[in-house]
């Protein structure tokens, strides 16, 4: 009868042992994240507001105007097939000539600016759309009023170089650069959106961690886990109130 008791205690054990994995309740999870909410909250209000500081004191806004260049220029009243298919061609021909450090230098000596060649092209972008023979020509800069001025002066020189040294007709502007009234960057509420859900992350991240790492037996269950043993009672604990006479 013994022998028979220890193997009724001893069994249990082995048992935990050979299956000793770590097993996550995802409901304890649920319900440990739903105690601390107001920490998530406040992470959450934390990550937004500072993003939004971030945004309107230190990220410098940025403005971008765009002028239109269209490339085919036909001295015939009528445009003939050969005519548009050599205007495609030209399209793409006409954005390298945009890259020549003949342009830019010609660009920025006439306006004075003191921008390196590499910064003049960072701030410049010319795209095709397809289908078209026209050229959108965009210059970004902090300051509205230049970039306007650039755009515009990029057609001018970028033109007249492509008359002179490709020998073709000189394009003709379909629409000249506007002070731009709003910035492209930075979004307000984008950077915003996204500084809250970066608090809201790391809240849940480090609630999650510290889950993971509580190893302290905190119910009846998780000593049946941790042993394997039933539980046979328990034992209630009362706070006790010292009451004044």
């Amino acid at each position: 009868m013994e022998q028979s008791h220890k193997e009724l205690i001893v069994q249990p054990q082995a048992t935990v042992v050979e299956n000793n994995e770590v097993e996550i309740d995802l409901m304890e999870l649920f319900y440990h994240l739903l105690d601390h909410w107001k920490m998530i909250v406040i992470f959450f209000l934390v990550g937004a507001i500072a993003m939004g500081c971030y945004t309107h004191f230190m990220v410098v806004p940025q403005y971008q105007a765009t002028a239109k260049m269209y490339v085919l220029s036909s001295s015939d009243s009528v445009v003939n097939l050969s005519d548009l298919q050599i205007g495609n061609y030209l399209a793409s021909d006409f954005q390298e000539v945009f890259a020549t450090h003949e342009v830019t230098e010609t660009v920025i000596n006439r306006l004075g600016l003191s921008y390196s060649y590499k910064q003049m092209q960072d701030m410049l972008s010319v795209s095709n759309p397809s289908g078209t023979r026209i050229l959108h020509i965009k210059v970004t800069s902090p300051n509205p009023e230049e970039a306007a001025l650039i755009a515009n002066e990029y057609f001018e020189v970028a033109s007249q170089y492509v008359a002179d040294v490709m020998i073709t007709d000189k394009p003709t502007m379909l629409s000249s650069a506007q002070v731009p009234k709003n910035p492209i960057s930075p979004s307000m509420a984008k950077n915003v959106v996204l500084g809250a859900m970066v608090g809201f992350i790391l809240a849940c991240g480090y609630l999650v961690v510290k889950f993971l790492l509580d190893d302290k037996v905190k119910s009846a269950d998780d000593i049946t886990k941790l042993t394997g043993l039933p539980i046979l009672a328990e034992v209630p604990v009362f706070a006790l109130k010292n009451t004044e006479k």
